[in-house]
């Protein structure tokens, strides 16, 4: 008498198990990847938007006052609105202001999206 060749039903089950396993990790880690490229396109934009304020404020020779302001920035339709905090400083050398530039969810996150600091000359 020959024996039968092939799986059992107990075997093809454990293998599809496993590959359900594999199957659900690897959708996650696709999810999870996507997740982070939103993420690192918005922080991208944030800090483009950090050093726009920036070499504006340098380009338009302003002297900032010192103290703080913020308002909000409207982006290309669909995408999330950012607001910015802008913090000026004297600096031991009085013809140099610390201007540092916060970019922040416009949701009302608190996170820090971009932070930049630079320095500002007082116009001659």
């Amino acid at each position: 008498m020959k024996h039968a060749r092939g799986f059992t039903l107990f075997e093809v089950l454990i293998a599809l198990a496993i590959l359900a396993i594999a199957l659900t990790a690897l959708l996650r880690s696709a999810g999870l990847a996507a997740d982070n490229s939103e993420a690192m396109r918005l922080r991208m934009l944030a800090n483009w938007e950090a050093q726009n304020r920036l070499e504006t404020i340098k380009a338009l020779r302003e002297w900032p006052a010192v103290g703080g302001s913020s308002g909000g920035i409207k982006l290309a339709s669909g995408q999330p609105a950012l607001r910015w905090q802008r913090d000026v400083s004297g600096t031991p050398n009085p013809n140099f202001r610390r201007v540092v530039i916060r970019i922040l969810p416009g949701e009302g996150g608190t996170y820090t999206l971009a932070e930049l600091t630079g320095y500002v000359q007082r116009p001659r």
